[in-house]
């Protein structure tokens, strides 16, 4: 039986939400058609209306319908940092009848790689400062096994994120924005030619299930996988975070939880839209230049991890700043402590009320009650989910209290992992004749049905909100030659909750004069820095079953003993 509605479900909410029976695109007409003149973007003073996104995404996607060969079901790659042109480009592959492909901007060239051909995608939408990691992939084949002629880009879009500061700035660019167009290659178009080509797109014809956006999670088979989601399962938790915590047109957001990940682009671009409401855009995280926006544009709502609210409140000119505007603070991805809540709390004068969701749903399948969150708490099963607690065995129901494995479903859970049937079966269980997808994620539930994360069914770490699957890692460390065998864990970190950790037992032939600090430095170049190991540590050999698997575990374990005694010594 599903689990019963918690006593505190919000007293003004329904339990089930009608989902507009559109495309995504629809969102964006209805809100330049309602409010015109009214900036939905703001970056560095400079705004952006809703006419101007509505006509300039429409400008994108005659482009890349036109030039570009872009057709309805295309996968389109989105690669740069939060900007206006990330917004509009989103919303121009959308209007080109195609799906969005967001990769993370910290992913270097071989990781993109395995974006473009498992993807098959032939055009990507980058900025200048990341064209550089991408260029190799242009124009030529990607070497896979199967040599289809799709395995590369033909067609790149190249944003100068300077071409939209149209006034001064009160708020200090870094350089990596005002830097000049100075990018030219192979199939290369500049955003400002683009839009000033002002070509007419085709027919809207996507319907609320085509596919519309597929950001790429990892696993422990070590290869990221596509999660294919529809129009209406990201309409779906775009509309359940308005309504949850009651986004009007007049909410004015900060967004500068990276737009690529589902949290930051479900509550900084797809859930404001849909209201009407204002987004105050930064490319990354800066404390400072957080503390100003939210002072000088009046924000209201600011979307974070835990990480950034610790750096936030640590900021000893804090007490400068004008943060009266603040009435929600809102995220998840990790924990957040009991004394930065408290602080918080007596600092700004707010909670922080967390959630959890994953790629596979979009964003949030659990919120906390904006009224009542409990600290380091998932939340409570929002609208229309019927989240359970089973033995990750039997999949038999566990009683309340007790610790199983989180499955969930609802209609923002995906169709299923792109080109991955195998990966797709094994991630759904049927149960009372319904789809449940796995989470992975053990959890319980107390009696006020709010759900807390107990331990990993799956193998990750989770250093400052950002997933890291040490399969992946493990197999992009195999291809530096004086590795001979590595396994990765996740270790204790004051400042990231956990961090990437290596063991690496070296290749005798290969490794004379290799130190663990090469190794680190090898990894920075050849994978995103949150994945690459921070820590690498030489051995002689590795613990190994009878069967000669890796245990990670028990590496794992002997990490966990060691910081326990670690905190204990501390403390005495």
């Amino acid at each position: 039986m599903p689990l019963a509605r918690s006593p505190f479900w919000p007293a003004h909410l329904p339990t089930h939400l009608t989902l507009p029976a559109t495309n995504l695109f629809y969102n964006a007409e209805v809100a330049a058609t309602r409010y015109p003149d009214k900036p939905f973007i703001v970056f560095y003073d400079t705004p952006v209306t809703f006419s101007q996104f509505k006509d300039e995404a429409e400008r994108v996607a005659g482009y890349l319908q036109q030039r570009c060969g872009v057709s309805a079901g295309d996968r389109v790659l989105l690669y740069m940092q939060n900007s206006p042109q990330w917004m509009i480009a989103y919303y121009g592959i959308l209007r080109a009848n195609a799906v969005v492909v967001p990769v993370n901007p910290m992913n270097m060239t071989d990781e993109l790689r395995h974006y473009v051909e498992d993807a098959g995608a032939r055009t990507a939408i980058v900025a200048q400062d990341l064209y550089p990691r991408i260029a190799p992939l242009v124009g030529q084949s990607s070497g896979t096994a199967d040599g289809k002629a799709d395995d590369q880009l033909a067609h790149v879009v190249v944003a100068t994120y300077g071409d939209y500061l149209k006034q001064p700035p009160g708020i200090a660019p870094p350089d990596f924005v005002t830097a000049p167009r100075q990018v030219e290659g192979p199939g290369v178009a500049h955003w400002a030619d683009v839009l000033d080509a002002h070509l007419a797109p085709g027919p809207l014809t996507a319907g609320p299930d085509d596919l519309c956006v597929m950001p790429y999670t990892s696993g422990t088979t070590g290869k990221p996988k596509g999660c294919m989601h529809t129009h209406r399962s990201v309409m779906c938790t775009a509309i359940g975070g308005t309504n949850w915590f009651g986004g009007t047109q007049d909410s004015i957001l900060l967004s500068v939880l990276p737009l690529f990940h589902v949290t930051g682009m479900q509550g900084g671009l797809n859930s404001p839209l849909y209201s009407g409401s204002t987004v105050v855009v930064l490319p990354r995280w800066d404390r400072d230049a957080a503390a100003h926006a939210i002072g000088r544009y009046g924000v209201t709502v600011w979307q974070s991890i835990s990480t950034m609210v610790v750096d936030f409140l640590s900021n000893p000119t804090l007490g400068d700043y004008d943060l009266s505007s603040l009435r929600w603070m809102r995220g998840g991805g990790a924990a957040m402590p009991d004394a930065v809540v408290k602080k918080l709390k007596d600092t700004v004068g707010i909670d922080y009320v967390e959630g959890y969701g994953m790629s596979e749903t979009i964003a949030a399948t659990h919120i906390n009650p904006p009224q009542r969150p409990k600290p380091q708490c998932l939340g409570i099963p929002v609208f229309d989910v019927d989240a359970r607690i089973v033995d990750p065995v039997t999949l038999e129901p566990v009683p309340q209290g007790e610790t199983g494995e989180i499955i969930v479903h609802a209609p923002q859970v995906m169709q299923g992992y792109w080109r991955k049937p195998d990966a797709t079966r094994d991630a759904f269980v049927e149960i009372d004749g319904k789809r449940f997808l796995r989470t992975g994620d053990l959890g319980r539930m107390d009696e006020d049905g709010y759900f807390f994360m107990a331990d990993r069914l799956k193998r990750m770490i989770n250093a400052s909100g950002y997933k890291v699957w040490p399969a992946e890692v493990e197999a992009m460390m195999y291809h530096h030659p004086a590795i001979l065998e590595v396994c990765v864990i996740g270790a204790r970190d004051a400042h990231r909750g956990e961090t990437v950790k290596a063991f690496v037992v070296p290749n005798p032939k290969q490794s004379a004069g290799v130190t663990p600090d090469d190794i680190i430095a090898w990894a920075r170049e050849h994978m995103a820095s949150y994945k690459a190991p921070r820590v690498v540590e030489l051995v002689a050999s590795l613990p190994k079953s009878g069967s000669g698997k890796i245990m990670w575990r028990e590496l794992q374990e002997q990490e966990a003993a060691k910081a326990a005694a670690s905190v204990g010594d501390t403390k005495a």
